[in-house]
């Protein structure tokens, strides 16, 4: 936690050129033509935002043109965190600013999938096949407030699903067909949806993944489906699967088919839009609930002002669509970008893997913008690729990268390997506001290892265990101020215990309100155009695997149904600069040892009742799982041990039930940053 930071010389700094054609000089020039508010550098336009949220939020809905069934009475109603509400009086639909961009002759959707080739949808297909899709539901008695989830990769028919649904009013839910029947159906139980929009299977390098078995299982365990919108992806002749009870099956060729009126609803800023699921230690996986306004609000801030998107830009993100990065993708619809949809393995469909794929692809569709998952960007890095010998990147104007810290030398990397004059928007948020915290800007230099700065409207800190601001010091991340894309709530949350405890708990302002305590550790670094940050990883215990978030008790649930294990415990790591690392330690029923069978097992029983993300990349026999005297895993104060913590400072034994179960873990961790530290 005490990294020294990269020498203050920027890797980039954008010419005239770029700094007069980004979206935020438009946003300045427009707020000292309208507003008379003038500002010499960004900080201080990022100040005035976390300082005047009324003045600041009114500036983005004009400036952008939102279009508002009923405009809002004011910006901001209550103020305190967590019911903050936002945009009291207005009367919108997300889809409607999505969808909005019909006289645009630049596509809107470019797709390329390993099962289904190539392809485009225009502006006004798409918004074709949302209505036909909008109706069929519509004919299935979906209405505000349902729940429609869709068990689907990234494709187009899934954008339109959502789209179709969220026009009506109806939540939406989304799980990537990779993942097991007990993950899928541990989040979409919760939520009882009335329509599953699915796919037979997918093709994943080279390789055909028949899900028809699994989709059975899901089923069986949703008895509040009522039909199923069946894509079949893999086989056009696929069969539906055969349930106990009945089902209504429709065809998408059907769903999609004839001429329809687009008619989103209007409904309220806080109305759910879709459900993003995170993970707590211990439960099922948390459904957060966003609202119509706050997504698109906060969206214009995130995904298009700090993207620097313009009409007809290309934007392909290397995503997996149960990770939020899906929706912050296709929110660049919401600026009449183009989405490039990408549909299979990040390293190709041949033989052997090819770091290369996702680079020829950018070249291909001839993106502006391309970002993936920094283990991405750091696997290409190991494996010597050059992307600007492979690909024709002429069109590339920036880089993207989110999901974990991206090395200095994965930056270096990008900056020699893909590009010199190259704008590196590295970001970091969560699922949580389905946004970012800490973003880039067009307008201003990258330092290396570095986020530029934080988002306009978000007042980021960084605060000591004390609630104490500071600078230049690792601390926790925390956000003083509320945003609009934060949860309404938790799914069944009744009481609101949950948020509560998810966020609220740990810290307070000085006027005693709660603040926003995201689970990052975060250095701000003050830079003269900025202050910019650094993140050095999760500061709890939820597990973060390529991007995608999940809760630990999910795993503990397969791993423990194994006959030979009898508890067991599970960290996840990320360190900067160096490949992340999760361990399950295992301890077994008396007289058994872990030999290499039983690690199998585990790692087969964890990939198809979960997903891949969950297999550890090692496993560990244990003597006892340390536990308190209430019978709760140690997970955080285990995983700051491995993070090299100093034991006393980590835990009181004499609120352990066997504190002896803690001496394996300190030597542990003790070899295990030892070793670390040699091979770094």
């Amino acid at each position: 936690m005490t990294d020294k930071l990269p020498a203050a010389v920027p890797l980039w700094v954008p010419d005239d050129a770029r700094r007069s054609q980004a979206l935020i000089t438009a946003f300045e020039a427009w707020l000292a033509r309208e507003r008379g508010l003038r500002f010499d550098h960004y900080e201080e336009l990022w100040r005035w935002s976390v300082d005047d949220a009324e003045g600041f939020w009114s500036s983005i809905l004009q400036f952008f043109d939102l279009h508002f069934f009923q405009p809002p009475q004011r910006m901001l109603g209550h103020s305190q965190m967590p019911n903050a509400s936002w945009f009291p009086g207005a009367r919108l639909n997300f889809v409607a600013q999505m969808l909005r961009h019909t006289a645009l002759t630049t596509p809107a959707v470019v797709y390329e999938s390993e099962a289904m080739g190539t392809g485009e949808l225009s502006w006004p297909e798409l918004r074709r096949q949302v209505a036909s899709v909008a109706a069929t539901l519509r004919s299935l008695g979906v209405s505000e407030g349902d729940r429609v989830a869709g068990y689907l990769p990234n494709i187009p028919q899934t954008l339109v699903a959502f789209l179709a649904a969220a026009s009506l009013g109806a939540v939406w839910a989304l799980c990537a067909p990779d993942m097991g029947p007990l993950s899928v159906g541990d989040r979409f139980r919760q939520i009882a949806p009335k329509v599953l929009v699915a796919v037979d299977g997918y093709r994943f390098a080279g390789k055909p993944f028949d899900r028809r078995a699994a989709l059975g299982e899901i089923l069986a365990g949703l008895p509040s489906v009522q039909a199923v919108l069946w894509v079949t992806h893999l086989d056009a002749q696929a069969e539906p699967v055969p349930t106990a009870a009945p089902l209504h099956w429709i065809p998408w060729a059907q769903a999609v088919a004839g001429e329809h009126e687009l008619q989103p609803q209007a409904l309220p800023p806080d109305h759910p839009l879709w459900i993003l699921y995170s993970s707590g230690t211990t439960g099922l996986p948390k459904p957060i609930v966003h609202g119509h306004g706050g997504v698109l609000a906060n969206g214009m801030v995130n995904m298009v002002l700090h993207n620097d998107l313009h009409p007809g830009d290309r934007v392909l993100w290397a995503v997996n669509t149960s990770w939020m990065v899906w929706n912050a993708h296709i929110m660049s619809l919401l600026g009449g970008a183009t989405v490039v949809l990408y549909d299979g393995s990040v390293t190709g469909a041949g033989p052997e893997p090819d770091w290369g794929h996702l680079w020829r692809l950018a070249g291909r569709t001839q993106v502006q913008f391309f970002g993936a998952g920094a283990a991405i960007h750091q696997q290409c890095m190991k494996a010597d690729v050059m992307p600007a010998q492979i690909a024709d990147l002429s069109a590339l104007k920036t880089l993207g990268s989110t999901g974990s810290p991206l090395s200095p030398e994965a930056c270096g990397w990008l900056y020699s390997a893909v590009k010199p004059d190259l704008w590196l928007n590295v970001v970091s948020g969560g699922t949580d506001l389905a946004g970012g915290f800490l973003v880039g800007l067009p307008t201003l230099p990258v330092y290396l290892g570095e986020m530029q700065c934080r988002a306009l409207g978000a007042r980021v800190e960084s605060w000591s265990d004390e609630a104490q601001p500071v600078i230049d010091e690792v601390g926790e991340l925390v956000c003083v101020n509320p945003l609009p894309s934060m949860p309404l709530y938790f799914w069944g949350d009744d009481d609101g215990s949950r948020l509560r405890e998810s966020y609220f708990e740990t810290f307070q302002d000085a006027a005693g309100q709660p603040v926003w305590r995201h689970g990052d550790w975060l250095r701000l670094v003050p830079r003269p155009e900025a202050i910019g940050g650094v993140i050095y990883g999760r500061s709890d215990a939820t597990i973060n695997r390529q991007g995608v978030r999940m809760g630990t008790a999910e795993l503990y649930r397969v791993v423990e149904q194994l006959e030979e294990v009898a508890d067991s415990l599970v960290v996840d790591l990320e360190y900067l600069g160096q490949p992340s690392w999760m361990a399950l330690f295992v301890q077994l029923r008396p007289g058994l040892t872990l030999d290499e069978p039983l690690r199998q097992r585990i790692r087969q029983a964890l990939r198809s009742g979960l997903s891949v993300r969950h297999v550890p990349d090692d496993i560990v026999q244990v003597g006892a799982i340390p536990r308190t005297i209430t019978g709760k895993k140690l997970e955080l104060p285990v995983k700051k041990l491995m993070l090299g913590h100093a034991p006393d400072k980590v835990v009181r034994r004499d609120a352990l039930a066997q504190p002896e179960s803690l001496d394996w873990f300190i030597e542990f961790a003790a070899r295990h940053l030892s070793q670390r530290s040699a091979s770094a």
